[in-house]
C-alpha cells in the first residue's frame, strides 16, 4: 500500500512538472499533520467560579540576558549552584516539580495551564505592573501578553490585577503618575478587556487592584478610570475601598480577601457590605525574604498542616456562599503560597481542589501533563516527537485525556 501512494504521489509531480508549474507552486505535505480541537470546558458539581492568582515575573538566562532573574535570586542566591541532584539554589523554600521556569516559556504556560484546567480553575488573576519602561515591568508585560493567547488557547479565562505601587517609582508628582496610571488602563483596554476570554463580571470586565497603595483618592480613581469606555467591575483589596470610594463616589463595587493577619471570619463578616465580593484561600504562608536578603519577613509564617490549611479556607468560601474565589496564589515562591506542584507537596493541593471544584479528574491526568512538559523539553528539535506532542495538547483541551495519554505513553521520560 505504501509504495502505492509514493507512486501515486510521484505520478502527480511529475504531471506537474511537464505542464510548466513552478517548482514554488507545488503543494507542501506536511509529514506530521495535527488535528486541531477546540477547547472543551469540564464540568464541575461546584459552581463557584475559581480563579487563581498568578505571578509573571520569573525569568531564565534564556530570557533575561544570560542573567536569572530577581523572584528566583533575590539578593544572595545564585541559581547556577545545584546540588549533587541537580537541584537549583533558588529564593524559596519550595521548589518547583519543574524546575525555575520563565514566565514567557510557551511549554511552561501550557503545563500551567492544563494542570489548572484539569484541577477545575475557571481563570487566571495575573499580577500586572503597567506599561512603563523600568525595571522589569517591561518583561511582565510582555509575559502577561503571552499568558493571554496561552490561556485562550487553553480554554481559560484571564484578568488583571492592577499593582499601583509601580507609580512610585521614579515619578514626580500626582500629575504624571495620574497620566501613566490613565495610559495603563487604555492599553488594558485595547489589548485585554475586549478579548473573548477576559474574565467579566455583571458584563463588564473584571479589574483589581492590589491595594491601592499610591493612589489613594476616589476623585482620582474616578479620574484614572474615565479614559475607558466601559467601567470596569473594580474590586479593592481587603480594607482598601475606601481609598477608592467616598459615599458620593463609587469606583470600587466591592473587595476581595488576601493572606494578612486579619482572621478570615472578620473577613467574611464584611463581605455583604459590598455588591461584589471575592474569598480567598490560600495553602499556607512562609515567604523567604529575610534569608533571601529582601528584608524582615512581611508575615508570620502559616502551617501548611498537610493540606488543612488549604482544605479549611476552601470549605469556609462553600460555607459562606461566596460566587468568586481566589486562590492565593498559583506560583508565589517567594512568599510560599504556591498551589503549583512542587518536590515538597507534588500534586496535593491541586488534588484538593479537583474535590472541591467536584470535577471528574485526579492526580494521574496532572502526572500525564507533567510528562507532556518534561517530554517537550527532552525533544526540543525532534519535529516528529514535537508533532505528536502538539496533538497530545489539542487532546487535552478538548479533554480527550485519555488519547493524550496514548500519545504520551509511545515516549520514556529519560
Amino acid at each position: 500500500m505504501k509504495k502505492i501512494i509514493l507512486y501515486a504521489a510521484l505520478t502527480v509531480v511529475v504531471s506537474l512538472i511537464v505542464n510548466g508549474c513552478e517548482r514554488d507552486k507545488l503543494p507542501i505535505i506536511d509529514p506530521y499533520p495535527v488535528e486541531i480541537f477546540e477547547p472543551a470546558s469540564p464540568q464541575k458539581s461546584n459552581d463557584m467560579k475559581l480563579y487563581v492568582h498568578y505571578m509573571p515575573w520569573f525569568e531564565t538566562p534564556e530570557t533575561n540576558g544570560g542573567a536569572w532573574g530577581q523572584h528566583w535570586t533575590m539578593a544572595n542566591k545564585n541559581p547556577n549552584n545545584m546540588d549533587e541532584n541537580g537541584k537549583r539554589e533558588i529564593a524559596a523554600h519550595y521548589y518547583p516539580l519543574i524546575g525555575p521556569y520563565a514566565s514567557g516559556d510557551k511549554d511552561a504556560l501550557e503545563y500551567h495551564l492544563l494542570l489548572m484546567k484539569y484541577s477545575g480553575i475557571d481563570g487566571l488573576l495575573v499580577d500586572w505592573y503597567g506599561t512603563r519602561d523600568l525595571y522589569d515591568y517591561p518583561a511582565v508585560k510582555r509575559n502577561t501578553e503571552v499568558l493571554m493567547d496561552v490561556a485562550g488557547k487553553v480554554g481559560l479565562e484571564l484578568a488583571i490585577v492592577y499593582e499601583d505601587q509601580t507609580l512610585r517609582a521614579e515619578m514626580e508628582g500626582t500629575d504624571e503618575k495620574m497620566a501613566q496610571a490613565q495610559a495603563d488602563m487604555k492599553y488594558l483596554e485595547a489589548n485585554f478587556f475586549n478579548k473573548s476570554n477576559y474574565i467579566k463580571v455583571d458584563g463588564k470586565p473584571l479589574l483589581l487592584v492590589f491595594g491601592p497603595q499610591e493612589i489613594s483618592s476616589p476623585d482620582n480613581w474616578s479620574t484614572i478610570l474615565s479614559v475607558l469606555n466601559t467601567k470596569p467591575s473594580f474590586l479593592a483589596l481587603y480594607g482598601h475601598s475606601g481609598a477608592t470610594n467616598t459615599a458620593a463616589t463609587k469606583n470600587a463595587q466591592g473587595e476581595y480577601i488576601w493572606v494578612d493577619a486579619t482572621s478570615m471570619d472578620t473577613k467574611y463578616a464584611a463581605k455583604d457590605n459590598f455588591e461584589l465580593f471575592m474569598s480567598g484561600a490560600y495553602p499556607g504562608f512562609h515567604d523567604f525574604y529575610k534569608e533571601g536578603g529582601w528584608g524582615e519577613s512581611v508575615l508570620s509564617s502559616i502551617d501548611y498542616a498537610d493540606g488543612a490549611t488549604f482544605r479549611n479556607l476552601l470549605n469556609m468560601a462553600k460555607s459562606n456562599h461566596v460566587d468568586m474565589l481566589q486562590l492565593i496564589t498559583w506560583n508565589d515562591f517567594g512568599e510560599g503560597t504556591m498551589i503549583e506542584p512542587t518536590e515538597e507537596f507534588g500534586y496535593s493541593f491541586l488534588s484538593e481542589l479537583q474535590t472541591f471544584s467536584g470535577i471528574s479528574y485526579n492526580t494521574p491526568v496532572l502526572e500525564d501533563i507533567y510528562k507532556y512538559y518534561v517530554l517537550k523539553k527532552q525533544y526540543p528539535n525532534n519535529l516528529k516527537v514535537q508533532s505528536a506532542l502538539s496533538q497530545a495538547f489539542y487532546y487535552f483541551i478538548s479533554l480527550q485525556q485519555d488519547k493524550a495519554r496514548s500519545i504520551l505513553d509511545e515516549y520514556k521520560v529519560n
